[in-house]
Order: C-alpha cells, then structure tokens, then sequence
C-alpha cells in the first residue's frame, strides 16, 4: 500500500495527529477544572523537594517522587529566575496548577510512545496506530492525562518495563536481558510504588505465556504416568532462568530507585521514639537505642515503599453501586471496569474471540487478564486510576488482536466487520471523550446511565475528587449568591479566596446542621453524600440524601436553605438508609 518512506512518514504523521489532538483535549480540560484532592499536597512537597533538596514529605506519605518532581519543575525555575514564591495555600487561582499539570502529557507522549511500539511488535504497523488511537481518545485517561498526578506517569514506566523484559527472554546479551528491564523497572518504582506488584507479576504472567507457546510445560515422552506433585515440580522446573534473571532485574532497580529518591541523612522519629519507649530491662534495649539514634538513613525509597504496602494490606472503606462498605470488596474492580470503560472496550475481547480467537494469544492480553484476577484481592478500592497501567498493556494487546484477526481472517465478510469494528471503536471512544470534556472523572459509560447520575454509583476519583471548586464558583458568580456553604471532599485552596463559609458537617448531629445551614445555600460534595469518606453513621448524609437539591453542577448538589421552614424541614426529615 505504502512504499517503506511514505509508510513510516504516515506512521509518524498518525501517532502525532493523536498525541496532539489528545494533549489538546488535556490542556484544556486542565485549565476550566479545580484542583483534585492530591494535588495541591504534590505541588507543595514537589517544590519543597527542590527548594530543600528533600523527598522526605512526598515519601512519608507514600508517594514516589517522580511525577511530583517533574510537575513542579516549571515552576521552581520560574521562581528561580524572578524572585517569587508560590503559595499554595493562599487561594491560587490555577495558572501554576496548569503549568504543573501540562508537565504531565511527557509521560503521556511517552504512553502513547510505547503503546505504539508495543502494538508494532506484536501486529505490524497498523498494531501501534489503533493502539496509539484507543488510548489517546479513552475519556479515563484523557481525565488523568489533565491532572499533576501520578497514575499516568505509573503507566508510561510499566509498559516499557514489561515490553523490554518481554523482548529480552531469549537475548544472549546481559545488558538487554537484565539491564534494560532493569533500569525501566527503577524508573517505574520512581514514579508510582504500585511498579513493586504490577512489573514483577507482569514478568511472571509474560514468562508463563511464552512458556506455554513453548510447549515448556507439556511432559517428556515416554516418561510414564506422572503424580499431581511431579507435573507441579515439572512445571516450576521451567521458571529456572526467570527466577534467575529477576532475582538480577529486582535488586538492580531496587538500587536505582534509592539512588534517586536519596536521603536526608537523619534518623526516622518513630523509630527513636520506639526503642527508647522499651523497657529499661528489656534483651536488646540499648542495641536498639543505640541504633535508632545512630541509623541516620531516613528518609529514602524504602520508606515510601513500605507506606504502600502497609496501606494495601491495610485496605480502607469503600463505595459502590449506592453502598458505602466498610471493607474492601474483592469484586470491586471488575463491576467498576464495567461502569467507566467505554462499550466498545468491553465488547473488544468478545468479538475477537468470536472472530478469531487465537488472535487474543498475544503476551499483553495475558497479562492484563492476569491482573483483572490480581485485582481481586486489591484492598485499595479508590478508583480506577489505580488500574490505568494495566489497561494500557490490556487496550494495546486488544488492538494488535484486533489488526491480527483482520489479518489473518479467512474471508472477505471477517475481515471487513473487523475493520469496521476498529473504526467504529475509535470513533466511539472519540466521541465519548468531546462529549464529557472537560469532566473526565466523571465519565460513565451508556449502560449505566452515563455521567449525569454517575455519582450514586461511584466517588472519590471516579467522579468527585474535589476538582469541582472552579465550576461552583461561577455558578455562584453567575447566581449573584453571597451567602453559600460549602462542604466539599477536597484540598483546593481556592476556597479560602472565595466568598463562601467551608462546613465541616461529617460530625453534625441533624438539629446542629439544620441551624447551622438556616438562611443559607449549601453546596456539598458528591463524594460526601454519595461516598465513603463522611461516616456511614453520619445524620447530615442520611438526611442529604433524602432532600430534593435545588441545582447541581458537575460534582456538586446544591441546597436552599434559606426559607425557615425549609431548614426545619430538613430538621425533621426522616434520614434516608445508607443501605
């Protein structure tokens, strides 16, 4: 069809066209939403990071320092270069909200880069375009890809991670077995802790897949009947070499990870805080103490890593399908996928295995059903984002199936309702992505409801993240409304600069909150009236849910109660069960 030069210039000319048009959509998205609950505590210590030269406040909560470091880049230099300093507590209005949130499309490039690849490796050109189109128009990422966070960033470091273990299994050479992988793995662990579960399951879930294509597993002839526990050991047998080179690929990213996230030089507190709190007559006390006070490591990457994988043992409340749990559910993750993937993405699998099925044998896909399982035992329900670096691997793998099955289709009928089942996908997800702009977060797919109503069915960053402070603003400037309350799940500090009073109603008893709200609006978040952050014992939510709100905006329910019988109304009313 193409000659090599004018192939490769129109492969070029694809991935751009996309990659611009997607950061387009980003920008300005970027630039009309408010801050999401992260991200004000990310720009603080990612400027502090280079004000001080330290990770620990970033690392102390968890979060590796990458995006944070990236993000606020700009604006340290701005700073630098003219004497200023941002104050994030002080209303800021977004202008180095933006520029901090536009640091983010150089992982997308790189996102929508290796996606690229990945779909050539497996299906030829056309692999990596459909690829690049799926993703660069999918309304979840599109949502991420507009914020100063960190989920996009986990995602553009885990498919190069997998891709170049993949590619190295049967190389000779040290440096594209072990090294590559390797350094991609440090830099995955550099940009979101989740690399530590994901990137080592991806390489099982590669191996085993490449294993099995291999007949690896398959028993010796003539070897006779064999137990259970023979085919068990025959079989681990096989990850010999895999469990060799990960045991190099691990500690060497393990090291560039602590090399870049560094240390302050000091003592942890808690630790000193522990050891000298033992018994005076305890085995061990003084070794303890004098290690406590002499260890002077902290903080470094273990300690954000750690935080992590105490949180997800730990796990949390959650809030699904109307009902607020008070431990995670093993089913959340896959009832979420259907709620706000785009249709055609669930119905991608279905129809190539209907097509071709072998078409789905490709390692990505392997993978991503692997950790559709994995996410059956995340504790951390809290959202979607969470699950972005395995839906990249999952809608790269199901584009080269999709250009394999047309490929390889045995007549002429195949063929053509795969190419149109490609085109139709792009354009669904296309113009899914134009029409919940600039609200991505809130995006929910035809067969619940869409977004109108998504926020009965799911919170936090699913749908209210806090990002709604921007949109209500004007709606009370367009309203001409000076006596609003607002009680909201979020962190902007646009707040404090506009003329509302903030409510704190979690632990309000029905009677304080209806004197409390008499004569005024109320503006409530969401995720606190349909959501697992304000306490499933909490009067104000019951009772929220059973008043009518007067207006809404995309992440707010507004309430009028400035007519006294209204606020006795809301006195009296019967909560309503939180189910």
């Amino acid at each position: 069809m193409f000659s090599n030069k004018s192939a490769a210039a129109f492969d070029w000319f694809w991935f751009l066209a996309w990659a611009l048009g997607s950061s387009a959509w980003c920008l300005s998205a970027a630039a009309e939403i408010g801050a999401t609950f992260d991200e004000p505590f990310y720009m603080r210590a990612g400027l502090e990071g280079w004000r001080k030269g330290t990770h620990a406040p970033l690392l102390r909560m968890g979060t590796m320092p990458l995006p944070a470091d990236v993000a606020t880049l700009p604006l340290y230099l701005y700073e630098q270069s003219t004497g200023t300093k941002f104050d994030f507590r002080a209303g800021d209005r977004g202008t180095p909200l933006f520029w901090a949130r536009a640091t983010t499309l150089l992982f997308w490039w790189q996102l929508l880069f290796f996606a690229r690849l990945v779909g050539r490796h497996f299906a030829g050109p056309w692999g990596g375009r459909l690829a690049v189109a799926l993703i660069a128009c999918e309304p979840n990422f599109l949502a991420h890809a507009a914020l100063a966070t960190t989920d996009i960033a986990a995602a553009a470091f885990l498919l190069p991670a997998a891709y170049y273990f993949a590619i190295g299994r049967d190389q000779p050479s040290w440096r594209r077995r072990i090294g590559l992988p390797a350094v991609w793995f440090g830099l995955a662990l550099f940009a979101k802790a989740s690399a530590l579960a994901y990137a080592p399951l991806a390489w099982l879930l590669i191996e085993t897949h490449r294993l099995w294509g291999r007949g690896a597993f398959a028993l010796p002839e003539g070897a006779g009947p064999f137990t259970i526990w023979q085919r068990v050991k025959h079989g681990l047998r096989q990850y010999g070499p895999w469990w060799r080179d990960c045991w190099r690929i691990g500690p060497i990213g393990l090291v560039i990870v602590f090399l870049l996230c560094g240390s302050d030089w000091q003592t942890q507190p808690s630790f000193v805080r522990w050891a000298h709190g033992l018994p005076e007559d305890a085995a061990g006390r003084d070794t303890m103490v004098w290690l406590a006070d002499n260890l002077k490591i902290f903080s470094n990457a273990g300690h954000g890593l750690v935080y992590q994988i105490r949180h997800n043992l730990r796990g949390h409340s959650t809030y699904l399908l109307g009902a607020m749990h008070e431990r995670s559910l093993w089913y959340y993750y896959p009832v979420l996928l259907t709620i706000k993937l785009p249709l055609p993405l669930l119905a991608l699998p279905v129809i190539i295995a209907l097509l071709r099925p072998r078409a789905l044998g490709n390692w990505a896909c392997a993978v991503a059903a692997g950790l559709l399982i994995y996410s059956l035992n995340c504790k951390v329900q809290i959202g979607i984002r969470l699950m972005l670096p395995w839906l990249a691997l999952g809608m790269v793998g199901l584009s080269a199936a999709l250009v394999t099955a047309w490929r390889d289709a045995g007549g002429p009928w195949t063929r053509r309702i795969a190419l149109g089942v490609g085109a139709a996908s792009v354009a669904w997800l296309a113009t899914a992505a134009l029409s919940v702009w600039p609200h991505g977060l809130c995006y929910i797919n035809e067969a619940w409801g869409g977004p109108e109503r998504g926020y009965a069915l799911v919170s936090d960053s699913n749908y209210d993240w806090g990002q709604g402070l921007r949109e209500l603003a004007r709606w009370q400037e367009e309203h001409e409304i000076d006596n609003l309350d607002v009680w909201y799940f979020g962190t902007d500090p646009l707040v404090r600069s506009l003329p509302v009073r903030p409510l704190q109603a979690a632990k309000m008893s029905a009677l304080e909150f209806s004197e409390s709200v008499r004569g005024r609006y109320l503006a409530v978040g969401m995720t606190y009236v349909y959501g697992s952050y304000a306490p499933r014992t909490s009067e104000v939510t019951r009772l929220l849910r059973g008043l009518q709100p007067v207006a809404r905006t995309q992440t707010f329910l507004i309430y009028d109660f400035t007519n006294d019988a209204d606020a006795i109304a809301a006195r009296n009313c019967e909560p309503v069960s939180s189910r």
